[in-house]
């Protein structure tokens, strides 16, 4: 009784000390003694490691095939939109300065024309700066939403592949030594 006691407290002391990843307390059932307890707890922490590696791998490559995520297009067509915008702008823009004087109904409607197409061009070149510009910003500001998603999904895919990995190595750890004939409680 006396030796099963030692044993026991034995074992209690060297789990304690020499798993701190395994928070259970191992319980030799089949009279091991202080130096089997020990080589048993090295080959099965060595077994839990390797699980936990293994998993932790697994885990990681699965999340780095899953992160190709289709991401929505980048905005196009900022240049164009601007360039109608200002060429509409700009023609209607030139009519209007025309009709303020008495004059410009008098004057051949060639000349007119060649005055709004030419109203309309600069404001169609000040439209693709402007569409331009806003294009780039949306796309800068989408790039960076992008990055900020792919953060996060890193982050939630690297903790649920530690915890997966975890629980990989203490069932292993568990398992291995309820095979040598000791009892496992948490």
């Amino acid at each position: 009784m006396g030796t099963t006691n030692l044993t026991l407290a034995c074992a209690a002391v060297i789990m304690s000390l020499g798993a701190p990843a395994h928070a259970e307390t191992v319980v030799p059932m089949q009279g091991q003694t202080p130096p089997q307890i020990q080589a048993d707890t090295e080959s099965c922490k060595a077994q839990a490691k390797t699980a936990y590696d293994q998993a932790l791998a697994t885990a990681n490559q699965t999340a780095a095939t899953s992160t190709t995520s289709a991401s929505a297009p980048a905005p196009s067509g900022g240049r164009a939109r601007g360039a109608a915008a200002g060429a509409v702008a700009g023609a209607a823009a030139a009519e209007v300065r025309g009709n303020q004087y008495e004059n410009y109904d008098k004057i051949d409607s060639d000349v007119q024309q060649e005055y709004r197409r030419n109203q309309a061009q600069e404001a169609a070149v000040a439209g693709a700066v402007v569409g331009g510009s806003r294009q780039r910003r949306d796309r800068r500001e989408q790039a960076k939403t992008q990055d900020e998603q792919a953060q996060q999904q890193a982050q939630q895919q690297s903790t649920t592949a530690a915890q997966s990995a975890d629980a990989a190595s203490k069932q292993a750890f568990s398992a291995c030594m309820s095979g040598k004939g000791y009892t496992i409680t948490p």
